[in-house]
């Protein structure tokens, strides 16, 4: 029986010259699935996985599908091991302007703006900003030009020193929370763009621990920002598309902000009424 490789090999991405085997190899280790396991759900013996995995037998695409869905390849892996193996992509990458994906863009930015006046925006994959209602761009305003981009990203928008970190009052908690939820991304999609960006945020000046109360409730932990309004206190939403088809559509979020408290909720009301 195939055992479990090392950990150890899933830290270690394939080159880009890799080949299918290689590659099925690596998520397997990163799933920390062992040989067996992974042939049964796909209805193939453990002999010829190992024989595929090896480079000793090829693989059809039907059989690399199953064994990528067995494994949660995100689509963008998928088309490489596809291309890897000498066949075509299985999943369409357009930017989110492409006229295909205009009834999508507009779905998008019709969540965005139904929000207001409570910050939403749509992120990708790495964090950089897609879209965003005005509420956001309020709340982003003076900050340094390094942070705002173009692309914004919400990670270094919230953690550098010339982000909104200064203003966030639980910085220590919020900066554990994002750098907690960058590192969930690394594991699914083991993209070594997130592993130089997690580095870089970890880099930034790290606050000392505080004991702040939490806003409403201490089941959700809330973003404490401070505003020329006063302290805003939120709670953060992700919502991803179900069974997308498009490697852009699998890798967008709508991250949004609801007021934590009443007072949040009439200062955004407030900032509203100014903006219009």
């Amino acid at each position: 029986m195939a055992s479990v490789m090392p950990v150890t090999s899933a830290n270690v991405r394939p080159s880009r010259n890799a080949g299918p085997g290689e590659m099925l190899r690596f998520w397997r280790a990163r799933r920390r699935r062992s040989q067996m396991d992974v042939a049964l759900a796909a209805g193939v013996s453990t002999r010829h996985l190992s024989f595929v995995e090896t480079g000793r037998s090829g693989a059809s695409r039907e059989l690399l599908g199953a064994l990528a869905e067995q494994l949660e390849i995100p689509l963008r892996e998928r088309n490489a091991l596809l291309l890897a193996a000498g066949f075509a992509p299985a999943y369409a990458e357009r930017p989110l302007d492409d006229p295909d994906l205009a009834p999508v863009r507009a779905a998008l930015e019709q969540l965005v703006a139904a929000h207001e006046p409570y910050p939403a925006l749509v992120v990708d994959r790495w964090g950089d900003v897609q879209l965003a209602g005005r509420s956001v761009t309020s709340l982003l305003g003076g900050l340094d030009p390094v942070v705002l981009g173009p692309p914004v990203n919400v990670y270094r928008a919230c953690l550098h020193p010339g982000g909104l970190a200064p203003r966030i009052r639980n910085l220590a908690q919020w900066r554990e929370h994002l750098l907690h939820r960058l590192e969930r991304q690394i594991r699914v999609t083991a993209d070594p763009r997130l592993g130089a960006l997690l580095a870089e945020c970890r880099d930034y000046p790290a606050p000392p621990e505080t004991a702040l109360p939490s806003a409403g409730s201490d089941v959700v932990l809330p973003m404490l920002l401070d505003t020329p309004a006063g302290t805003l206190a939120f709670h953060s939403t992700l919502t991803t598309f179900g069974a997308p088809h498009d490697v852009t559509l699998a890798e967008l979020a709508l991250e949004t902000f609801l007021p934590a408290d009443e007072a949040t909720r009439a200062a955004l009301q407030a900032m509203s009424g100014e903006l219009s």
